[in-house]
């Protein structure tokens, strides 16, 4: 780890796309810093695709990006935003770039279509040149070749010569351009194809499963140095003051990478190096690798350990089997989560990944022919022996580099995925093939290329793997509570207990002081405001039961999930579909069919039972749309349901929306905030979460002047800013060297209290250990508010507190000693005290 002193404060994530470009950034720059944060978090700001919402399709790593304003645009943001006190973090993405249309906006792709392996950008490029006779495929056509050599065209003369189809073009190789069109195809370095064959055919690497991402070898010094050049020369001038590093287990050697960077870094700033985190999602047990040169991760551990807290694991439980009585989904089709894991697993590895795993096979039989010792492994018990192995690891990928020793749990993780692995075989001398694509995995068979090309590449296939069947499909098909469904969650078990996040808390202070946390991004499923309403429904299963089961009845539907797509007639939705209709639309709460169809429709593709990206079932997302647009529906703002649902969700849905935002800005860790979020933020996954921003400075104006909190987003926006000018005066009561001390309440309702004391040093816990010291901020939280209400509220309970008044930042009411917590919430279910 990288104790870095340089650390923000909080961070303030900007979308940045056309409709939102430097410009609009610059114009938000006051506001921003009288919000009270320290730092701008703009997304990646080099060139690229026409017109992207996002920026990590780069296709140019020499340029700040022309539709953004340019890097004469970023320097005067820069400017702007150190006049005010500012910092930026800048997004990068070192793990590919677009293959984009046209494909002579990434000049080294088109090099290397042009020249093939001769080009010396050829080496930028993970590409398996003995595939397909020494071409690489690009499928990009619309049909079969035979189908669409009528929409190939040559344009232009000798060396300035392309081959178009469509908006298309691609470069001929030298000298080939006067062929007639058979024999000019089969000339060049690439094969066009129908864009099915990328499923089992692609040979080169590529972002999870997306043809128009090509990886970049960033493991090469001379493509590390080409593609990071700009982004160190602005570090060098003081326009960027740190990092996120976008998917760090895409990469062949992440820990070496990031070594790399971070003495790049250092020497472009004179030494001092700069705070850079990275976007790793660990699982709930995993821990972020030490000797990783960073300040932490992005924040999803700690986006998963806020939302737990305001689960109640009593009323999930019962949230679940009332899902798996109504919607009567089969146990690996979303009824319960490991046998779905399992299943979407498989589906992938076998289907979506065909390509990647057979690289892994070709690479693995080149190692066995090298090896009297290995040579009798048949290719089919490789393939199985592979994936087998992926399927059964519960983590993103292991990090294994050849010529050094396996990290320990590596090792564990993969000798525990082999016994799984070997009951895949009858015959047990042919199970042998796992142990050794095992320790090929773990680096034990050699150090040669072919040894080293297959350790990485099955780490990246495994990070692939798991993003694509557990966040992009298991997600999408377990859909008891949405809210659960979240980047870096388990919605398996879901529910953290006040211990158990006091623990990674205080864990995070000592191991990642300076790590950033999160509650809403640009990749979130659901914001954090739509997944409080959804997560409220914990505490009243048997009313959301009740509201199913009459809707249900109401609703056409199918037996099962997988069932009625090929039934005559009206096509009927299956019941999780419409389970999962509902609770969408309680989180949006609205009914705003613009925004809730292409959402649900997204879900119901990802999950692939019904209907697919690549294979869509009209008549079946017909159906969805009319469900969603129904009278009485969830599109429908006069449905009598929506009076229901905002009676029984809002309160709670503010008492936790309210809480996790305090816990998120005061607990360890570097806060970041997604725009818009510091008010209410209702949104779905993307690109429902990109839209431009709306800035409302004048909201804060208000409240500055004196102005009452008048509902929800103001009382939002009043904590946030609270919080995030508290850790700006405050650091030392919240960065590396401060304390965390959890308080305890006292009395009937004291499970429903989570607080938690943010100190100037280390601090007692009662073990024994540290030095007492005064405690410099106090948060206080409300969890299961609706339990609480249910039971008679507060009562007589007390929170105990360091001697001495302190203030309630959020209500201006002094308070001393224990005090009863029906005072100190009366008004809002959440407080942050100081010292008077």
């Amino acid at each position: 780890m990288t104790a870095d002193p340089m650390a923000p404060t909080a961070t303030y994530r900007l979308q940045l796309q056309p409709g939102f470009p430097f410009e609009a950034a610059r114009r938000t720059v006051p506001y921003l810093a009288s919000l009270g944060v320290s730092h701008l978090h703009l997304s990646p700001v080099l060139e690229a695709g026409p017109g992207s919402t996002h920026g990590y399709d780069v296709v140019d790593h020499s340029a700040v990006r022309a539709e953004l304003g340019g890097e004469d645009g970023l320097r005067a943001l820069a400017r702007t935003a150190r006049a005010h006190g500012l910092g930026l973090i800048v997004d990068i993405v070192p793990n590919h770039m677009a293959a984009p249309v046209p494909e002579r906006l990434n000049r080294p792709l088109w090099e290397v279509l042009r020249e093939g392996p001769a080009s010396p950008y050829a080496r930028w490029f993970d590409i398996d040149w003995a595939e397909h006779g020494g071409k690489v495929l690009l499928p990009v056509l619309g049909g079969p070749l035979g189908e669409e050599l009528k929409r190939l065209a040559v344009e232009g003369e000798g060396d300035e010569a392309v081959l178009r189809y469509h908006d298309h073009t691609v470069p001929l190789r030298p000298g080939t351009a006067g062929l007639p069109l058979p024999e000019l195809l089969d000339a060049q370095w690439y094969r066009l194809g129908w864009w099915r064959l990328a499923r089992t055919e692609l040979n080169y690497r590529r972002f999870f499963t997306i043809n128009e991402l090509i990886a970049v070898r960033v493991e090469d010094p001379e493509v590390f140095t080409a593609t990071h050049a700009k982004l160190l020369e602005l570090m060098r001038d003081g326009v960027v003051d740190g990092l996120r590093v976008d998917h760090p287990d895409g990469l062949a050697d992440p820990v070496g990478y990031l070594r790399r960077l971070d003495r790049a870094v250092r020497d472009a700033t004179g030494g001092t190096g700069r705070w850079t985190v990275v976007e790793k999602i660990l699982a709930r047990d995993e821990r972020l690798p030490a000797d990783w040169p960073v300040a932490g991760t992005t924040g999803y551990d700690a986006l998963h350990h806020i939302d737990g807290l305001f689960l109640d694991p009593g009323g999930l439980a019962a949230l679940t089997m009332t899902y798996q009585d109504l919607t009567a989904a089969g146990a690996d089709e979303g009824g319960e989560w490991a046998a779905t894991v399992r299943r979407a697993a498989h589906e992938v590895v076998t289907r979506e990944l065909a390509a990647e795993v057979e690289r892994l096979v070709r690479t693995a039989v080149r190692i066995c022919d090298a090896s009297p010792r290995l040579r009798d492994h048949a290719p089919w018990t490789l393939r199985t022996a592979v994936r087998e192995l992926l399927v059964r690891l519960p983590v993103y990928r292991p990090y294994v580099v050849v010529g050094t020793p396996a990290p320990d749990g590596d090792a564990a993780l993969l000798e525990e995925a082999a016994r799984g692995a070997r009951a895949a075989f009858a015959v047990p001398e042919e199970a042998r093939a796992v142990d050794t694509v095992r320790d090929a995995a773990l680096g034990r068979l050699g150090d040669g290329p072919h040894h080293r090309d297959f350790c990485a590449r099955f780490a990246q296939t495994a990070a692939a793997l798991r993003a694509k069947s557990v966040e992009d499909t298991a997600f999408y098909r377990y859909t008891p509570l949405l809210s659960a469904a979240e980047v870096g969650g388990d919605p398996g078990h879901p529910a953290v207990p006040a211990e158990e996040f006091h623990a990674f808390a205080a864990r995070l202070l000592r191991d990642w002081p300076a790590t950033g946390t999160v509650l809403s991004t640009h990749d979130t499923k659901r914001s954090a405001d739509v997944r409080a309403r959804i997560a409220a429904l914990t505490e009243s299963p048997e009313w959301w039961g009740r509201l199913m089961a009459r809707e249900l009845a109401r609703t056409e539907t199918g037996a099962g999930a997988g069932s009625g797509a090929g039934a005559p007639g009206p096509v009927a939705l299956d019941a999780r579909t419409v389970w999962a209709v509902w609770q969408t639309a309680l989180g949006l709460g609205r009914a705003d069919t613009a925004r809730l169809v292409p959402a649900v429709l997204k879900g119901v593709r990802e999950a692939g039972l019904r209907t697919t990206w690549t294979e869509q079932d009209a008549a079946y997302e017909e159906a969805v749309t009319g469900c969603l647009e129904s009278v009485r529906g969830p599109g429908d703002p006069d449905a009598p349901l929506w009076a229901e649902l905002g009676a029984e969700v809002d309160a709670p849905a503010r008492a936790i929306a309210l809480g996790a935002a305090l816990v998120q800005l005061t607990m360890p860790g570097v806060p970041d905030l997604y725009m818009g979020t510091e008010h209410s933020y209702r949104a779905l996954v993307d690109p429902d979460n990109r839209r431009p921003p709306t800035p409302r400075p004048e909201a804060l104006v208000a409240l500055d002047a004196g102005r009452e909190a008048d509902g929800p987003s103001t009382e939002k926006l009043l904590l946030t800013s609270a919080a995030l000018r508290l850790r700006r005066e405050h650091p030392e009561w919240f960065g590396a060297g401060s304390g965390y001390l959890p308080l305890r309440a006292e009395g009937p309702a004291a499970a429903h209290c989570v607080a938690f004391a943010r100190t100037p040093g280390r601090v007692s816990d009662g073990s024994g250990d540290g030095r007492p010291v005064p405690a410099g901020a106090i948060t206080v939280v409300t969890r299961l508010s609706r339990r609480l209400a249910t039971a008679g509220g507060w009562g007589t309970t007390r929170l105990p507190l360091p001697p001495g008044p302190w203030r309630d930042l959020l209500t201006g009411r002094t308070i001393e000693g224990p005090c009863l917590l029906a005072d100190l919430l009366s008004r809002l279910p959440v407080a942050l005290l100081i010292r008077t």
